[in-house]
């Protein structure tokens, strides 16, 4: 955590000085409150008064500004070390495979993300403050205390201790409860994001009542857990000042009997009772602030279990090639022929099952190739081995005519297109999501893929275009409406490789037609690998494969696949019944 802190040593130095700074001053002015209590009280001297008032006037001010420049460093150093956390956090989770995120689940990095890290960032611009300043006036109280009695501090020798086991105990205690709270707080958060993200399947399927009793149980259980946490904590409050207010009696009943008996001023006595205050102040700081210490911590091992988790999928065996200055680039993907070698995965090595068995496959470039198969065939697992979404368990993967680990997923994952089977689309305007695909991309280019994809047509009827804002997650347009657009996006990256997970199933036949035509026409070179249900959606492809179990059983054209697949056969025969139904 520290090298997220080092931007700010500066910052963090100053607030550090600011503090102890301030803590020094204000411990100064009750010795001159003591000398215009035995001095000039005692004397009848007006103007020593009024030059020892000055004087304390004047350190007041002065600590008010070094507590001023403590509290203005110390947040910018917390809010600035938090944001460094927070963006360190965020990079090194996008460079996670699935499997990562999966291990973690969202609503646990956001968590993580959002409140472990504010958490972290609070306890720090207190603790600048509080481990100064609380350290600094205990001390120096002390010192300055024993200074004015030696005799009436033996008070502390009982008072101390106790204070340390109190703390001691309430923080082992409270340490695994918050961590245990910040576990359920990941289970709230969850239920939070799944409800919204499927509000509209909670409605139609009349779940709310259902959705309300889970949301309700685990909020429950954070409350139940939270009050057992801080309930512990409040705890210190108490017995914290129960062990000040029987020191300031101990120091009454002490003193004034040193001061009927002339061995004590009376000056000197209201003065060790402000040093008795500020020292046990100053261990009620130090309390508290170790107790925000133990959440943090508990925040700290979550935090650091997302930066320290390694990625997967990495680019530690990408290559490299020369080029024509003889520099070392990143290989590049030179067309979009794609092979199977004996490939092999499952997604938990320890598994037993396997979800692809020694599949051999070969592609060439610019062919367009149909994948037919049953629910839990594995056809999506298939394809996702080539833009490296999974890593194969065995065997290898190629595009181009090399490893796919070859390349660095950067320039691998740029020319391969994906358009998964969940249609995402952000919140922002139909530009700005196809935009994704090419950045730089013209109008005329932008216009271009949408015909492609047939998306134009209801494009043109939106009064703002492209410029339509989409709603968060796309709200605005319908299921085939969103399929249409992520394939105009993909297409807009003209990828060596393009890749449909059943991405056409939301539109009609006709439309369906129009955009395999449109592929045909204008991605001749790009390779094209299309999932489907609908054996009229592949039927002309160049290689048609039929997969079954995790396992390719039969490939070839359609013409091929009718006579050699009796599976093909009976799947192509059982939809034209289907369709002779319908008309």
């Amino acid at each position: 955590m520290t090298k997220y802190m080092k931007p700010y040593a500066g910052w963090i130095a100053l607030g550090i000085g600011c503090s102890a700074a301030e803590a020094v001053f204000e411990l100064l002015i009750p010795l001159v409150m003591s000398d215009i209590v035995d001095v000039g009280i005692a004397t009848g001297d007006q103007s020593y008064i009024l030059r020892k008032g000055i004087l304390m006037v004047v350190m007041a001010m002065v600590s008010l500004c070094f507590g001023l420049g403590a509290a203005a460093c110390s947040a910018t150093a917390g809010m600035g070390f938090g944001a460094n956390l927070r963006a360190a956090e965020y990079d090194h989770i996008q460079d996670y495979a699935f499997s990562n995120i999966e291990k973690f689940s969202t609503a646990s990095l956001v968590t993580r993300l959002t409140n472990d890290v504010n958490n972290m960032q609070m306890t720090l611009m207190f603790g600048m403050r509080l481990l100064v300043r609380a350290p600094v006036m205990l001390v120096c109280a002390l010192f300055l205390s024993i200074r004015i009695s030696r005799q009436l501090s033996n008070v502390f020798l009982v008072a101390l201790p106790l204070l340390a086991v109190a703390v001691g105990l309430i923080l082992s205690k409270a340490s695994p409860m918050f961590r245990a709270m910040q576990e359920k707080t990941d289970a709230l958060n969850l239920v939070v994001q799944e409800d919204l993200t499927g509000i509209r399947v909670v409605k139609s399927f009349v779940r709310e009542d259902h959705e309300r009793e889970k949301f309700a149980k685990r909020n429950l259980d954070l409350k139940s857990n939270a009050q057992r946490a801080f309930g512990m904590v409040v705890i210190n409050m108490p017995i914290m000042m129960l062990i000040v207010y029987g020191t300031i009696i101990a120091v009454m009943w002490f003193g004034g009997q040193m001061v009927y008996a002339g061995t004590l001023e009376a000056g000197k006595l209201i003065t060790y009772f402000t040093y008795i205050t500020q020292i046990m102040i100053s261990l009620m700081m130090v309390s508290m602030i170790f107790m925000m210490m133990t959440r943090s911590i508990a925040c700290a091992r979550r935090i650091r279990e997302v930066l320290e988790e390694r990625p997967a999928i990495d680019n530690d065996r990408a290559v490299t090639d020369t080029d024509e200055n003889g520099n070392a680039v990143p290989a590049e993907v030179k067309d979009g022929s794609i092979d199977f070698d004996h490939v092999s995965f499952k997604y938990d090595p320890q598994s037993p099952e396997w979800i692809l068995r020694d599949v051999n496959l070969h592609i060439r470039s610019g062919q367009t190739v149909g994948i037919l198969g049953g629910t839990g065939s594995a056809k999506t697992t298939l394809v996702s081995l080539i833009p490296r979404l999974y890593e194969a368990t065995e065997g290898t993967v190629s595009v181009g005519g090399r490893p796919v680990a070859d390349y660095t997923m950067e320039h691998l994952r740029d020319q391969v297109s994906v358009v998964l089977q969940k249609n995402t689309l952000f919140s922002g305007t139909i530009r700005e999501n196809l935009l994704w695909g090419d950045p730089n991309a013209t109008d005329e280019q932008l216009w271009a893929a949408c015909r492609s994809a047939c998306a134009d047509e209801f494009l043109e009827r939106m009064p703002d275009g492209l410029d339509t804002d989409l709603g968060q997650g796309g709200v605005n347009v319908s299921g085939g409406q969103k399929q249409r657009l992520c394939i105009a996006r993909a297409i807009l990256k003209r990828p060596k490789v393009l890749i449909l997970d059943d991405s056409t199933s939301a539109v009609d036949t006709a439309t369906d037609a129009k955009i395999r035509a449109a592929f045909s026409s204008e991605l001749k070179d790009t390779t094209k690998l299309i999932i489907a249900q609908r054996v009229a959606s592949v039927c002309e492809a160049d290689l048609i494969l039929v997969m079954d179990g995790g396992h390719i059983v039969a490939q070839g054209t359609h013409a091929e696949l009718m006579k050699n697949s009796e599976i093909y056969r009976e799947v192509y025969e059982s939809q034209q019944e289907g369709v002779s139904i319908d008309g």
